[in-house]
């Protein structure tokens, strides 16, 4: 190979100064994602095992109390789970997308999102 020759791979590596830059800001990003990432797990995940293990222990004595079995418990617990997310409500004063909740939610998304 001659001195002058550069192989052809190596010109696909080479970085301009702006695009060296992005790169470098890439990655410090990332690593400063995966660093908070770290100290937030490491700071919650202690008291959502304290909260969780509280949690069973209710089931299991509601289940003892009133004769439920823990599966038909569970299974309950997940229905009305779905029936919230579905926006039930167990107060039903009023439904919840009726004229002037859907007046609020649009002027919501109107003044943060813009028309």
């Amino acid at each position: 190979m001659m001195p002058g020759q550069r192989l052809q791979g190596c010109r696909s590596l080479h970085l301009n100064e702006d695009n060296g830059r992005f790169a470098l800001l890439a990655v410090l990003i990332i690593l400063y994602l995966l660093c908070g990432a770290a100290v937030f797990s490491a700071i919650e995940r202690p008291s959502e095992l304290r909260a969780h293990g509280r949690w069973n222990g209710t089931l299991l004595n509601f289940s003892e109390t009133f004769n439920i079995s823990l599966q038909d418990l569970n299974s309950f617990l997940r229905e009305y789970e779905a029936a919230i997310a579905a926006g039930i409500r167990a107060d039903a004063l009023r439904p919840r997308w009726d004229f002037t909740g859907a007046f609020y939610f649009v002027g919501t998304v109107v003044s943060t999102i813009g028309g």
